[in-house]
Formats: structure tokens, sequence, C-alpha cells
């Protein structure tokens, strides 16, 4: 019997290529008729272990792919976040420590094997599911979850190619005007939602210029809604700057598991 996290994730991935395939034969007829309007564009700059990076994307970002919102969004994702160059402008000292910029070259790999969101969405979600459930070293049974053959991201990795796509994301994310504070970092249309981003929804609703809006924008799309959607609390963010104590605690978790792995005791 399949496990809830894995029902989860197949349906999330029959949302995503139904409604692509939705999306392409509607653009196509408004195309033909010449009433296209053009579609917001929605980013979202992230880092792999980020728990609220990993929380947005697992439980939030999803609902793009509920009553076909996703055919009025561009969405973009850059797995690069809070991440820093040291002097050589090519190592990366990432905010969680080694395995969270492996994971952020996991991401940026698959999404140049599998450019279609439909495709490389998926795998995405699954990984960030494994990091919501500190599972996360576990994320090759994604390919397995999901189907996929995983040699186009083995050999993105092992080529060096995925360090010059996190590369190119970390110039991206550099040029972000007004710069980026801190994780996630979700853009509409270039302006940034701050800590209102969980509301994103509204926004992307405001932003469409589209005489027909999707059904999910009935519930969203007026700013009495965004303005109630805000609440005083502590940021769910991932402020800038390395976190020493989370790269601690990973460098101990790290040689546990591999202890663990010699010694044959699991």
């Amino acid at each position: 019997m399949a496990s809830i996290s894995t029902s989860k994730l197949l349906l999330i991935l029959c949302y995503v290529s139904l409604i692509g395939c939705s999306v392409s034969s509607s653009s196509s007829s408004s195309d033909l008729s010449g009433t296209s309007s053009p579609k917001v564009s929605l980013g979202l700059y992230y880092e792999s272990l980020c728990p609220y990076c990993s929380s947005f994307i697992v439980n939030h970002l999803t609902k793009l792919f509920e009553d076909d919102l996703i055919s009025i969004v561009d969405l973009h994702l850059s797995p690069w976040g809070n991440t820093k160059l040291r002097s050589d402008n090519v190592t990366a000292v990432c905010q969680h420590g080694a395995f969270e910029c492996l994971l952020d070259t996991v991401e940026a790999c698959a999404i140049d094997a599998w450019p279609k969101l439909s495709d490389h969405f998926p795998f995405i979600h699954c990984v960030e599911s494994l990091v919501t459930e500190h599972k996360y070293d576990k994320w090759e049974t994604c390919y397995e979850k999901l189907h996929l053959d995983s040699k186009p991201v083995t050999d993105c990795l092992s080529s060096g190619h995925g360090d010059n796509l996190e590369l190119q994301y970390a110039a991206e994310t550099s040029a972000l005007q007004p710069p980026h504070q801190y994780v996630p970092w979700v853009v509409v249309d270039g302006q940034p939602l701050y800590e209102d981003y969980e509301n994103f929804i509204s926004y992307i609703c405001k932003a469409y210029k589209g005489n027909k809006k999707p059904d999910a924008c009935a519930k969203h799309s007026s700013s009495d809604f965004i303005r109630s959607a805000k609440v005083n609390r502590f940021p769910l963010v991932c402020q800038k700057g390395v976190s020493k104590m989370w790269d601690l605690l990973e460098r101990i978790r790290t040689s546990l598991l591999s202890y663990i792995d010699i010694t044959g005791l699991l």
C-alpha cells in the first residue's frame, strides 16, 4: 500500500500533467483568437534546506495546480537563496551546510534536465517533502517514486554542469531589485511580497489582466483579502547569514549516518 506522502506526490504529478495539457490547448486556442493575456510571472528564490522554503513548496505552492490557476502563471524556481560565494567566486557556502549545497545543485540539475514544469516540479516537490520529514538524505528515492531516469541529473552533477547552473542562479539572485533579504523570497511581476509570501495567490489574481480569471481567484482577488491575511507573527523566513549551529549539527548528523552505514548498525 502506498504511503500518504507517496499518494500525495502522485496526485500532484497528475495535477501538473493534466493542467499542462490544458494550458497548452487553451493557450493555442486563445492565440488563434487574438485574445490571449500575458501570464503573471511568479518567482521563488529559495534554498533547499530552509524549513520555510520547503514548507512553502510542499504546502502552498502546490495550490497553483488547483482550479487551473497555473494557466495564468509563469513559474520560475531559483535554488540558490542565501548561499554565498567565497572570494574565488566559484566555491559556494550554503546557509545550512554542505548537504544543502548538494540538494540545491540537484534541483538546479532537475530543472535543466527536465525543463517542463510538469517534469521538474514533482521531483522538486518530492525532495522538499523529504526535507519537511527530516529525511532529505533519502532524496534519491524520488527517482523511483516518480519513475524517472536518474542519469540526466547524475551526469549533470558529475560533469560539473550543476555547479555552473548554480553560479547562474547566484548571478540571477544577486541581480534582484530590490535585493532579497531572506528566503523564501517570492516575487510577483517583479514585486517582492516580503513576509506576506504565503498569500501569493491574491497577488497573482490582482496582477492578472485577463478577462476570465480562474475559479481560484474568486476567494483571493480583493485587496481586502490581502490586508486581512497579514498577521503579526514571527517572520517565517531564513535570514541571510551562514548558520554555524546548523552546519555543526549537519556535520554531526552526517558523521553518525556514515558510521551507521559502515558498522551496519541499521
